[in-house]
């Protein structure tokens, strides 16, 4: 991020010196546990139940016959029955496992509340040439030896990366489609191969527009690969004009269910921290950590309950015997928004000089299923939508309306989904009016 030392001109060479290695053959075995996931034999991980030995810090693994090592963070607090999410994060040329931590691992450790396992692993020569595979087989191994150790969701499993990082995180989709539940790329070109590529992957790609290191071409491309992979609908997403200081998301139509793929542009160079208004890179007031955090977030872990179910004997006295009320039941209407209901909930995530970024929650509040969602808001005066993810707005002053997205429309008895926006205008008024629908 702004404070990673980029050293952009090292990147641009290896651009140019990975080419001859990006195409190479990739190889590596998949961790056990994730082939029992892929079987449908397996939830969670061999690590579960366990008393971990693991624990947070620089951690050393043989891997292709050379001493590697990571960097792990455990969650505080760690339980040996619950199951979490597991994300890989990458670091970008001449960076480290150490910069990827001092970062929050791309801003997400702060989001996550404690509910996500994280990882850095160190590149050889601190770059991912991913050479006859290794890189692949590290993030194999790593995966084995956490997974052996500490309780891992095997449907929740993550990688994303900066610039070379990102390269490494496009590879990791490539080759491990049943491993990793989505990745995000940010700012990234094939400089780690692809090995495999067919497969559909969750992915989401993010880039500047005048990336003046890795061309944004390059990341269109990267993104065009799981557009046709994961069945979307091709279009050319908007990108912002040079100088507008902004940043356009766009979420493909068509996708798989469950495959989505999701396109963020932003009036800038080469950095994985950009900020609307500012041509300043910021760790702390860039979007792309809860657009990202997001968009992980919105998979739902299919791993049932550790624990088991209480064994106490059901009582053995018998029910009374009382004659039931004679009176007839109450008269009150139902509730007015009838079947289908649901309740809209506004969060104001951050804000800056002349913009701001809020969310939506999206909740389900009767006790049946619900498929799809329409929330209608009202912008104050001088506000406008610049972006919107997890759904698709009509509007963007004044009377709004945000329609479910493809993949989180339906909404079981209670549950909840989230959409977010960005916006200029003062972010100190909150939107008003706001009311949610459905079918």
């Amino acid at each position: 991020m702004a404070k990673h030392r980029y050293l952009l001109s090292s990147i641009a060479a290896a651009v140019v010196l990975l080419a001859a290695t990006a195409g190479g053959a990739l190889s590596g075995g998949l961790p056990e546990a994730a082939v029992a996931a892929t079987n449908g034999t397996l939830a969670s991980t061999a690590g579960c139940g366990k008393a971990p030995t693991l624990t947070n810090g620089t951690r050393t693994i043989q891997s292709s016959g050379q001493s590697r090592s990571y960097l792990l963070r455990i969650p505080d607090g760690y339980d040996r029955n619950r199951p979490y999410r597991l994300i890989f994060a990458f670091h970008w040329l001449n960076g480290s496992a150490n910069n990827v931590a001092s970062a929050g691992y791309y801003g997400l450790q702060p989001l996550s509340n404690n509910s996500t396992i994280f990882v850095a692993p160190q590149g050889i020569d601190a770059g991912w040439a991913n050479t006859n595979g290794r890189d692949l087989t590290l993030f194999d191994d790593i995966s084995r030896q956490v997974e052996n150790d500490l309780c891992v969701d095997t449907t929740q499993r993550f990688a994303l990366g900066w610039s070379y990082g990102g390269a490494m995180s496009y590879a990791v989709a490539c080759a491990r489609p049943t491993i990793v539940r989505a990745v995000t790329v940010l700012s990234g070109a094939n400089l780690s191969g692809c090995n495999g590529g067919t497969q559909p992957v969750a992915y989401f790609g993010i880039h500047g527009i005048y990336d003046s290191v890795l061309n944004i071409s390059l990341g269109r491309s990267l993104r065009d690969t799981f557009v046709r992979n994961n069945g979307c609908t091709a279009q050319s997403p908007r990108e912002p004009s040079r100088g507008s200081l902004t940043h356009v998301t766009t979420v493909y139509a068509g996708c798989r269910a469950d495959y989505p793929v999701q396109w963020a542009a932003f009036d800038g160079d080469h950095t994985p921290s950009p900020v609307d208004g500012s041509a300043s890179p910021n760790d702390s007031r860039t979007w792309t950590s809860g657009e990202i955090w997001r968009f992980f977030s919105q998979f739902q872990s299919t791993t049932p309950p550790t624990t088991a179910p209480p064994t106490t004997a059901p009582p053995t006295t018998a029910p009374p015997t009382t004659a039931p009320p004679t009176t007839a039941p109450p008269t009150t209407p139902p509730p007015t928004g009838g079947p289908g209901t649901c309740a809209a909930t506004y969060h104001a995530v951050n804000s800056w000089p002349g913009g701001f970024q809020g969310e939506v929650t999206v909740a389900n509040t009767t006790t049946t299923t619900i498929n799809g969602w329409t929330v209608r808001l009202t912008l104050g005066s001088g506000q406008a939508i610049s972006s919107v993810w997890n759904g698709t707005n009509t509007g963007t002053t004044g009377n709004v309306t945000v329609k479910n997205a493809a993949y989180n429309g339906t909404l079981g008895a209670n549950a909840s989904t989230t959409f977010g926006f960005t916006a200029t205008g003062d972010g100190a008024i909150p939107p008003s009016n706001i009311t949610c629908t459905s079918p």
